[in-house]
């Protein structure tokens, strides 16, 4: 059997690539096996935002969109296409993906027509998103917020805290899911609102990497007036919301999680004949596993885009999503235990390819839990995709 694109998309990945080789900068040409940044850079650099605008530009942002919105009106074949294009160049699309991958989203369908004239400048970088989710007692449990939203006639008052915001330190605009009605099950007493960030009484602290950047922030929000007519959706529909929301952001994220466990595992290959141990059995078996399991979450994620394209739901992306984190983490951790001795070292002297190994294996753990952690994932197939009972 062989499988192929249909001429009409081969077309359509010929004219991407010629794009990519024009117009992308040099540095979206640095790929790597983990997120971060040095200590000192910019979190959404220039250079970064320049790229998504002229993505934007050109039709090439999300090419499934009208032209208006940043694309190309293509189909979910050539958006598939696409993905698959730019992760296989460890091209990034942008540096703050609220904007475009979540925000964008939600405003254009569940938002009133006011809301839906924020999404162009969400999706082409020009105004800067958070998303007010994570809480002290509320991170992967959403329906267990408590910062709450006092319902006036005209505007609520908002008062908590948010955690692990990320671009907090940055953003304009913040989609905050804040509680609107304590006097009903947890799951219905949510609202979404959309706050502005220099709004009078939001407090924003940076909570610093060890690197030193400040990619997460702690929000605090001390009687913050919001006007009515900012509220998404509406009143205590909150929870339906944030289902569209995440189901937005893991669509697509399945091409980027599986094109790094591809990457990642053409890198075990490289390290294990560096390294001598090409011919282990061990070794062999293990890097064998991994791509094994790579190549059955591809399959996966096809069959889940192809539900979530046409307009049903897609389970799978929750299990991709788990999946994907914790085979990465086993294949860092391989990296590190083909090494030897010398897997902890980062030192450019002494180490081996600037410490890629373990500083993937340390930032495995934190993707284990970033988008919901795999605790709360294994709930949702049990309960969701399994119809298994609650204990």
């Amino acid at each position: 059997m062989h499988l192929a694109w249909e001429p009409e998309d081969e077309a359509f990945r010929s004219e991407l690539i010629a794009f990519l080789d024009e117009h992308a900068p040099s540095e979206t040409r640095a790929q790597r096996d983990f997120a971060g940044e040095d200590a000192g850079e910019d979190l959404i650099p220039k250079w970064a935002r320049d790229w998504q605008a002229t993505l934007f530009d050109h039709g090439w942002m999300i090419p499934g969109y009208p032209p208006e919105l940043g694309g190309r009106n293509c189909t979910p074949v050539q958006t598939l296409v696409y993905l698959e294009e730019m992760t296989s160049r460890g091209i990034p699309r942008s540096l703050h993906f609220p904007g475009y991958a979540i925000v964008a989203p939600s405003l254009l369908e569940f938002g009133n027509e006011d809301q839906k004239l924020l999404a162009p400048a969400a999706i082409r970088g020009d105004t800067i998103w958070c998303i007010g989710m994570s809480e002290p007692n509320a991170g992967s449990d959403l329906a267990a917020l408590s910062t709450r939203a006092d319902v006036h006639d005209d505007h609520f008052v908002v008062n908590g805290q948010k955690v692990w915001t990320s671009y907090a330190t940055h953003s304009q605009m913040c989609c905050c899911y804040v509680r609107t009605n304590p006097d009903v099950a947890k799951h219905k007493g949510i609202s979404l609102l959309i706050v502005p960030m220099d709004t009078p009484g939001i407090e924003v602290r940076p909570l610093r990497h060890i690197s030193g950047s400040d990619g997460f922030a702690e929000v605090f929000f001390t009687d913050v007036v919001v006007p009515r007519e900012n509220l998404v959706g509406g009143l205590d529909d909150g929870w339906r919301l944030t289902q569209g929301s995440l189901a937005h952001e893991r669509a697509g994220l399945w091409v980027e999680g599986v094109a790094r466990l591809e990457q990642s595992i053409d890198g075990l290959v490289e390290l294990a004949k560096r390294r001598g141990v090409a011919a282990d059995p061990i070794v062999r078996r293990r890097i064998a596993e991994g791509y094994q399991r790579a190549a059955s979450l591809s399959a996966l994620g096809y069959k889940g885009f192809t539900s979530f394209a046409q307009g049903t739901s897609a389970p799978e992306h929750s299990y991709m999503k788990m999946a994907t984190s914790e085979l990465g983490k086993a294949l860092y951790e391989l990296g590190m235990e083909i090494q030897g001795p010398y897997g902890p070292v980062t030192d450019v002297d002494r180490g081996e390819e600037h410490g890629r190994w373990v500083n993937s294996f340390f930032v495995s753990f934190a993707n284990t839990i970033a988008g919901g952690s795999s605790e709360i994932q294994r709930n949702i197939i049990a309960q969701r995709v399994l119809k298994l009972p609650r204990g």
